[in-house]
């Protein structure tokens, strides 16, 4: 079904055409009509127009930021790319080592060829309404199929075993055998780590089960070259009673699967904080599984998965997101991932954990990123992949997430009541005594015994006095 398309994009399309030439709508806006998906971004291919002429005719438009300008590629606004036919040819190593030349003249053939998958190089034209499918992607999106459309030059870009993998993770495609069998023979070292984030992020993010494309990556042998860190979890055994579903790489897919759930509402920086965790919260269970005492253990996992898990995050060059430290957070994420079913199961062996002991987590890591976390977790153990034999709940994770709100720090942890200036009001130099004094304050109030400001002034006393 055609949806509703953008005005500009209609009217480009006409002064295309009142100039010679014809702009074709191409790719994944055309992709997502066919699927009955409403597209977010447009993509306008123009044949039969110069490049100089194109320009002029793009201006007109609104504002024009020339991304590609020596083979004519023009985004327009926030939604619309404009450009003319390509062939590229490989000139060296890497994502990045090709020729490209624009050629207006091209045939839709010969211009949908270099395109990836067949179901990315579909034609439509904005004006007519008519479909040029010259590799049939009509047919594969029907028989939800990922199938690339040149086995001569598909290896040719790297970056295209990642994109096969988030396309299969988001639309539940499967992909053809062929071109996972060549997605296997793909040197992906090559990639920068941006564009490797790029599509990692996609998958992570958009697609309702991530498990998916990175299943797809593990088998093609993507995992073992981009990230050793996860690659290391292959075969590594947990005990079948807590873990009924198998080895750590398999619990991992699951775990985040369910943590895709429960990152709705977020904002971009948490969400990722959430995913990065759940991906890692096992990392450190390689170095530390042993069989003890009959049962297969791996004690202190959480705090031996951090050094993993930033090296992880190198890879992919994860520091802030938005003004985010998603780095730090997904840090602590490892760490702590045990807390919420640790503080549980001790309250309810009759040695309950004190409010402080809440506060002082918050300091550390958001409670309620680490809910989201520790809860998929706990439901990321099912025998067979299979869902509806969930065997465990979120009892523990429920129960934190309870304190947790109660004591609102949710998202913003305590903040000391007594500050510096305080201190100096009470006609007390600034020295070494000072950070003690404050220091020792703040346990209090994070313990409950200092609430507000008098309190805390008041104990500030007794302090100095001492």
């Amino acid at each position: 079904m055609a949806y509703q398309r953008p005005q500009n994009v209609i009217s480009l399309a006409e002064a295309v055409r009142a100039s010679g030439g014809r702009a074709m709508l191409v790719g994944g806006c055309v992709r997502d009509e066919l699927m009955g998906v409403a597209p977010e971004d447009w993509d306008l291919e123009v044949y039969g127009v110069e490049p100089g002429r194109l320009y002029e005719l793009v201006k007109g438009f609104g504002e024009v930021n020339a991304v590609g300008e020596f083979f004519a590629v023009y985004k327009v606004g926030s939604d619309l790319d404009v450009s003319i036919p390509r062939r590229e040819s490989k000139s060296g190593r890497g994502h990045r080592g090709f020729v490209i030349e624009g050629d207006p003249a091209m045939s839709f053939r010969d211009a949908c060829s270099r395109r990836d998958l067949t179901v990315n190089a579909i034609l439509a034209d904005p004006l007519t309404g008519e479909i040029v499918d010259p590799f049939d992607g009509r047919s594969d999106i029907e028989r939800r199929v990922l199938r690339m459309v040149s086995a001569d030059t598909f290896a040719d870009d790297s970056l295209r075993v990642l994109r096969v993998a988030q396309f299969a993770a988001r639309f539940r495609f499967s992909v053809d055998p062929a071109t996972a069998e060549l997605c296997r023979a793909v040197d992906v070292t090559d990639l920068p780590r941006e564009r490797v984030w790029g599509e990692i992020e996609k998958l992570l993010l958009i697609a309702d089960e991530p498990s998916v494309g990175l299943r797809f990556l593990y088998d093609v042998g993507a995992v073992a070259q981009l990230f050793p860190e996860l690659q290391a979890l292959v075969g590594v055994p947990q005990e079948p009673d807590w873990h009924p579903e198998g080895d750590v790489d398999v619990h991992t897919l699951m775990v985040v699967d369910e943590a895709r759930r429960l990152i709705d509402g977020l904002d971009r920086g948490r969400k990722t904080a959430v995913m990065l965790g759940a991906l890692c919260h096992d990392l450190g269970k390689p170095p530390t599984t042993e069989f003890i005492d009959g049962r297969i253990r791996s004690r202190g996992h959480d705090e031996a998965g951090v050094e993993p898990t930033l090296s992880l995050l190198d890879r992919l060059g994860i520091f802030t997101l938005d003004g985010f430290d998603v780095r730090g957070q997904v840090a602590e994420l490892v760490r702590y991932h045990l807390k919420p079913g640790e503080y549980y199961n001790a309250t309810n062996r009759g040695n309950p954990v004190g409010d402080g002991a809440f506060r002082r987590l918050a300091r550390k890591v958001e409670p309620d990123l680490l809910y989201r976390v520790a809860k998929a977790d706990s439901l990321g153990r099912y025998p067979d992949g299979d869902r509806s034999k969930l065997i465990f709940g979120s009892e523990a994770q429920e129960w934190f997430i309870d304190r947790v709100r109660s004591l609102d720090i949710e998202r913003n942890a305590p903040e000391p009541i007594l500050k510096g200036r305080h201190l100096i009001a009470l006609g007390l130099d600034p020295g070494p005594n000072f950070k003690g004094i404050l220091d020792a304050v703040f346990e209090m109030q994070l313990d409950g015994k200092v609430k507000e400001l008098e309190q805390a002034v008041s104990a500030a006393k007794q302090l100095a006095a001492s």
